[in-house]
């Protein structure tokens, strides 16, 4: 049986099979192959890989962990699936960590060809797609919090991504509704009552007459 293409290869890709005949020959041209083994990390959580990976077989399991080293499997990707487009996007670093379960092959797209796909950067379009990403980064954070914090921790990192900076401070500028934030973490409207009087009373936050909640600096470590 003769070799694939590279073009023969991405146009059995379902992600590129919207593209015109010369952006697929611009994006095969671009691909290289690589072969990872069992076990090797494909683009790690919290690192820049500038690469979009498109697996031509094998299997890989897209992972989070915490800083105890406790993980969660947030999915399963096989041949025709692909990993690394959220990064390329925003330019942030991934979201979560990617490993072969089994010897897996996989095109390498850098990120100069794969612009070559999107859309202008100053256009609707490309709006919606950061929005997009950012949506998925926040689903992958609210998984792992539900699978590894207890009510507290989970609170506490709700309260984190609701602050913005004021002057040196961490503040939420807006009154913390506990009916919402159970919603939120997953628990009942009295636990995260309990939680919040808890926190305060530790010193940790500090709710002003205005509605505004404070977050001190031990908060983010605990």
């Amino acid at each position: 049986m003769a070799m694939l293409s590279n073009l023969d290869l991405i146009r059995r890709v379902p992600l590129f099979s919207m593209l015109t005949v010369e952006q697929a020959q611009t994006i095969a041209d671009g691909v290289v192959k690589r072969r990872y083994r069992r076990g090797e990390i494909i683009v790690e959580q919290g690192r820049k890989s500038d690469a979009l990976f498109i697996l031509l077989s094998g299997r890989a399991r897209v992972i989070t962990s915490d800083a105890r080293g406790r993980e969660v499997i947030l999915a399963v990707l096989e041949a025709g699936d692909y990993l690394g487009e959220m990064s390329l996007i925003d330019n942030e670093p991934h979201s979560a960590t990617v490993r072969a379960e089994v010897q897996t092959d996989v095109l390498v797209l850098g990120r100069n060809e794969f612009a070559v796909c999107l859309p202008d950067n100053s256009s609707l379009s490309y709006a919606i797609l950061r929005g997009l990403v950012a949506r998925l980064r926040n689903a992958d954070r609210q998984i792992e919090s539900l699978a590894l914090l207890d009510v507290y921790g989970r609170v506490a990192r709700a309260l984190l991504d609701m602050a913005e900076d004021d002057e040196g401070r961490r503040v939420i500028r807006s009154k913390v509704s506990r009916q919402d934030l159970a919603k939120v973490v997953g628990a009942s409207r009295e636990m995260v009552s309990r939680v919040m009087k808890d926190l305060e009373e530790r010193g940790l936050i500090e709710t002003q007459e205005n509605g505004w909640v404070i977050l001190t600096e031990r908060l983010a470590s605990q």
